[in-house]
């Protein structure tokens, strides 16, 4: 062959190299992209940890207080976007939860979730599936575990045990609740150490510390069976929506011993606004405290009896927070925090003594104002606070733009992903509601209209006075906007 051919040769062998190099480098490119594509996609499956606190106050280290002992929610608020004046819609705990569970204003009762219940079975296809319906439709495992919605395990009954009861149809694959010595939902709910459960109210005291360990009392039991639900669902391929509900520091204020202990030597501040406020308000006669056994004292006109039950509310925060730390330390020994959505949320506000209520049950500024901690892996300017003004109502949308699932048409909160990437945003008003009064408010004012007859409460927020001091009739102007500020958000209200 002479020198020509063998050059042809050559060239002809570099040009199929050159061919094979080409498509080996098209096909990686092709390859990463598929991978890419794929790791997207399996960043936006997000599971989700919801963990729901009963009247819990605002009033925790990461929120500007410092005599709380909260180190675990106080760790989350560290690396997540704790809202500052997040509001609930209303300051009981089954028309709120209704709202965090559907995405929707609605009913201002605690069996608002039953009445929903009914509408479903009237008609499934004109009403909205709930929050967890969502998720599961979405390809999710939904379970439930302890108070999510108003019953500890979403039954109704005499005994909030009826299976054929629901209080949320179709949401949940497991909705769990371990009575135990407590013997029935409806014990577990108000239940003092040692399976003491409240037959008579009176009889039961309003404040209790037992030596034990954290399942003596009913909380312990939620987060054992909690985390062993966290076993069983990461073990899983699907991802998950696990709700947690922790009852205290709901009534009555009992705790282990340990966590009273802890308050030793610490301070509890003064009560503020110790007055009962003048004229036509929301105010009641705190009657859920003062049913129980206050032995023989009302914390109204007894200070030390007063400052004694809120160190016991304290008490009942630091165990509710230890609950939270135990489910955070568990998600994360299974790894998948790296993968999850964590929550904690506060189902309203609570008075501890402030304007002479001792409870919720009103339209006042801390019956409706409560934490709201959101953490997920890689959130931007995690552990900034934000001082935007958001509601319950904002947490379901949220929820499906973090995990990347469709959000439904029938929502009616906004939204909390802007926040969450820019925490300076600004807010939106949050609307309230509860029995004979709607309330709206803004970044300076809350207003209070009530049904019958028409009074309107106005407050300024940026006064020494705050809400002790209704300045209706000297700002007509301010109280026009405000009401057309709520009368276009209980339009929203009345939507299907």
């Amino acid at each position: 062959m002479n020198s020509k051919g063998q050059e042809y040769i050559l060239y002809y062998c570099s040009m199929q190299l050159v061919e094979v190099y080409v498509r080996y480098l098209l096909l990686s490119f092709l390859f990463l992209l598929v991978g890419c594509a794929s790791s997207l996609e399996a960043q936006k499956v997000k599971n989700v940890l919801l963990i729901c606190v009963d009247d819990l106050r605002p009033e925790l280290k990461s929120f500007g207080q410092d005599y709380i002992i909260s180190p675990h929610i106080d760790s989350l608020a560290a690396k997540g976007r704790p809202f500052l004046r997040h509001y609930v819609n209303a300051p009981s705990c089954g028309p709120s939860r209704f709202t965090l569970l559907t995405g929707r204003y609605g009913h201002a009762a605690n069996d608002a979730l039953f009445r929903r219940a009914k509408e479903l079975e009237k008609d499934a296809k004109s009403h909205p599936v709930s929050m967890p319906g969502w998720f599961k439709k979405h390809g999710y495992t939904t379970v439930s575990v302890g108070k999510v919605s108003h019953h500890p395990g979403g039954l109704g009954g005499k005994d909030w045990d009826d299976k054929n009861t629901l209080e949320m149809p179709g949401a949940w694959d497991r909705h769990l609740l371990p009575s135990g010595k407590w013997q029935h939902p409806r014990g577990f709910m108000h239940g003092l150490a040692n399976g003491e459960i409240r037959v008579v109210r009176n009889q039961m005291a309003v404040l209790q510390a037992v030596e034990g360990k954290d399942d003596i009392y009913p909380d312990g039991n939620t987060t054992n069976v909690t985390l062993e639900e966290l076993d069983k669902l990461t073990s899983s391929k699907k991802p998950f929506f696990l709700a947690t509900g922790i009852i205290r520091p709901h009534l009555p204020f009992g705790a282990p011993k340990k966590y009273l202990d802890m308050y030793k030597g610490v301070k509890i501040p003064e009560i503020e606004d110790n007055e009962m406020p003048k004229g036509k308000t929301t105010w009641h006669k705190s009657g859920e405290f003062m049913a129980y056994n206050t032995f023989g004292k009302d914390p109204r006109k007894d200070n030390e009896f007063a400052q004694k039950a809120r160190l016991y509310y304290a008490a009942c925060v630091t165990y509710a927070d230890e609950q939270i730390g135990i489910i955070l330390n568990k998600l994360k020994e299974t790894g998948a925090d790296k993968n999850t959505v964590v929550i904690v949320w506060g189902d309203h506000g609570w008075h501890l003594g402030e304007q002479k209520i001792w409870g919720k049950h009103c339209l006042f500024e801390r019956a409706l104002h409560s934490p709201l901690v959101i953490y997920y892996p890689g959130m931007k300017k995690g552990g900034v606070k934000t001082d935007a003004i958001v509601e319950t109502a904002d947490i379901f949308p949220t929820l499906c733009e973090i995990t990347g699932i469709p959000v439904p048409e029938f929502k009616q909160g906004q939204s909390l992903s802007v926040m969450l990437e820019d925490p300076s945003t600004k807010g939106h008003p949050a609307f309230a509601y509860y029995r004979n009064a709607d309330s709206i408010r803004t970044d300076r004012y809350r207003l209070i209209v009530h049904h019958k007859g028409g009074h309107v409460e106005l407050y300024d927020h940026q006064s020494k006075e705050k809400e002790m001091n209704n300045i209706a009739k000297k700002n007509p102007k301010i109280v026009a906007e405000l009401k057309k500020l709520l009368e276009a958000r209980k339009a929203v209200r009345g939507k299907k």
